[in-house]
């Protein structure tokens, strides 16, 4: 297998596009915070857009606290747009790849299927956020300059690094709809699949949701949450200044539980939690159950413009209906009083349906460069996408609101 760190030795940049060109950055530290802070979607501002996955915060925060480096198999390769001066004006942040961990969109069977065929699947490019299944802008550009023209450069760019590092593949993973034409023009194949997501309908409280389910749904979610708050629970909402070191000490307990019953190696380190907390508490919320003075369940989750992203869970006690309070019931709550369009509550579970999330699509781009795979590849997705429209509308027809 080609060592990741020999492919940085090899590239500097993916040549000139117009008047543009791509260079390719392997860490964070070669990145100018202040220029990174100007792209769509990177910045916490009023009446802008804003992700908060693609700050620079979040994704430096992964970087220097050891979580997505060369040494976990995430080494960066991210290709920044830049003009004739140096100007930063758009980015797609990208990694190098040694495995399929922490994505969330499976492509093993793919990868097994080639290395039987004598081919190399890995290493391969990985554009998203390591470890994180949340919809977000993948192609990001300044807000002073051509979106479409940017990101069509930046979907060419990835494949053309793709071509010139000689390597199976690059994978674009939680796009959103509105890119997928860059993608699709520039030779991606499409991937679907399902997520479950809340959508706020302009409610002014919980009580206005409730009412638009049908009866026996209204009352088996009241008694769901009376029961999860039984046993002397309290629910905190806790955020900016109210994330304490004694706090966060109580979630990391709760997750590295939880991570390391489910996945045997928790991907997260206590630093990573450390730095994020110190530069953007304001677009995170911690949902802590209390029993009595002592913090024994919660959940994180991070603010965007007009969305909530769930996503870690721990506890420390069992409780009967705690984890649907704390990571869907209380999200709604804060959804509504923010004013926040949509939850989106991590990845898979059905279970979330009865609960007010309805089925979404998700979407991938995927560039394959061995002929082969890639037909096999483009009709084992044609026969999937069919499959997962099919799937959703039988879901959708499953919802716990009123039928109208």
């Amino acid at each position: 297998m080609t060592n990741p760190k020999d492919i940085v030795d090899q590239t500097a940049d993916c040549g000139d596009i117009d008047e543009f060109r791509i260079r390719v950055v392997n860490s964070f530290n070669d990145i100018d915070q202040l220029q990174w802070s100007r792209l769509q979607y990177a910045r916490s501002t009023e009446g802008q857009p804003y992700n908060p996955f693609v700050s620079y915060d979040y994704l430096s925060a992964l970087e220097f606290a050891g979580c997505a480096t060369a040494q976990t198999g995430w080494l960066g390769q991210h290709l920044l747009l830049e003009s004739a001066s140096g100007t930063l004006l758009g980015a797609l942040p990208c990694y190098v790849k040694s495995h399929s961990q922490g994505e969330y969109v499976f492509d093993h069977g793919w990868a097994d299927a080639f290395e039987r065929a004598g081919g190399s699947y890995y290493p391969k490019l990985q554009a998203s956020i390591p470890f994180t299944p949340a919809t977000g802008p993948r192609l990001l550009f300044t807000r002073e300059n051509q979106g479409d023209v940017v990101r069509s450069a930046l979907a060419d760019g990835l494949r053309t690094l793709t071509d010139r590092l000689s390597l199976s593949s690059a994978h674009v993973t939680f796009v959103p709809e509105s890119e997928m034409e860059h993608f699709s023009e520039a030779g991606y194949l499409e991937r679907t699949d399902q997520q479950f997501h809340f959508r706020n309908d302009g409610y002014e409280s919980y009580a206005d949701f409730l009412a638009t389910l049908a009866s026996r749904k209204r009352k088996a979610l009241k008694r769901e949450r009376r029961g999860a708050l039984e046993n002397d629970i309290t629910i905190d909402w806790l955020t900016g200044s109210d994330l304490n070191e004694a706090v966060w000490d109580s979630f990391y307990a709760f997750y590295m539980d939880t991570g390391s019953r489910k996945w045997g190696r928790p991907y997260l380190n206590r630093d990573f939690f450390l730095r994020i907390s110190e530069t953007m508490s304001r677009d995170i919320l911690l949902i802590m159950a209390r029993r009595g003075s002592r913090y024994v369940a919660g959940a994180i989750n991070f603010i965007g413009s007009d969305t909530l992203f769930g996503r870690h869970w721990g506890c420390i006690e069992d409780h009967p209906f705690l984890h649907f309070e704390v990571c869907y019931h209380q999200a709604i709550d804060f959804a509504i009083a923010r004013g926040l369009q949509t939850v989106e509550a991590g990845a898979q579970g059905e279970h979330k349906l009865s609960r007010g999330y309805m089925p979404v699509t998700t979407r991938s781009a995927h560039y394959i460069t061995h002929p082969g795979l890639r037909n096999a590849v483009a009709d084992y997705l044609n026969h999937e996408r069919d499959d997962v429209e099919r799937i959703g509308r039988l879901l959708g027809g499953r919802g716990p609101f009123r039928k109208v």
